[in-house]
């Protein structure tokens, strides 16, 4: 058959262009088999695996990080730690940095019904020597919890376990706060006293009325 019949035969130049591409594709297969050589490693053997399990600001807050800045209970916009320092009058490691109640990352200055504070670190108890491990049993709520309280931008702890009246009794019990907010913690609950009643929360962001009115606070 004539050559310049089959150039004109599209299923046929379609047919050498797919040969074409195939070849070219297995020369370079070859080609860079033979430059890795046999004895090659792949890179993950090399350098091993890394894995990152978190950010660094996640341990040790960044002051340059910018943060949900409360002036006087008023969102004022996100700035650096430093500048929402400057705006609340205060220094840098006197404001308080918790949790706004979008469960963003905020500063103000002094605790307030607008910021909650970052929940303590969990107090963990070593077994006695000889003791074994066994699995819980049951799943209902504690009866007892360890007492904390917020202050000064930090917390403390009140003694041993004790069950929730008694822990709401040690932090509020003469206390009224009618402008301002005075949280502490309860097992795994944040209690808060603030506009004359206290409020507990189970994720440190929603709280519920637990006692209206406080103890010590005259209703209405």
């Amino acid at each position: 058959m004539d050559l310049a019949i089959l150039l004109r035969d599209r299923r046929v130049v379609l047919a050498a262009g797919a040969a074409l591409a195939l070849a070219l594709g297995l020369g370079a297969a070859t080609l860079l088999t033979r430059r890795g050589g046999a004895g090659a490693s792949p890179p993950a053997s090399q350098g091993g695996l890394v894995v990152e399990t978190g950010r660094d600001d996640d341990i040790k807050l960044d002051p340059r990080r910018p943060l949900r800045c409360f002036v006087n209970g008023q969102f004022v916009g996100e700035v650096p730690l430093e500048d929402c320092a400057k705006r609340n009058g205060v220094a840098t490691g006197a404001l308080d940095v918790g949790l706004d109640p979008s469960g963003a990352l905020a500063a103000a200055s002094g605790p307030s019904a607008e910021i909650t504070p970052l929940p303590p670190q969990p107090v963990t108890s070593l077994a006695p020597p000889g003791a074994q491990a066994t699995a819980p049993t049951q799943t209902a709520a504690p009866t007892v919890g360890d007492c904390w309280r917020y202050g000064t931008g930090s917390w403390s702890r009140l003694g041993g376990e004790t069950g929730l009246n008694a822990c709401v009794q040690t932090l509020y019990a003469g206390h009224c706060e009618r402008t301002g907010a005075a949280y502490g913690r309860w097992s795994n609950q944040t209690l808060r006293l603030t506009a004359g009643r206290i409020e507990i929360s189970d994720d440190n962001r929603n709280f519920r009325t637990l006692l209206d009115p406080a103890p010590g606070c005259a209703a209405g």
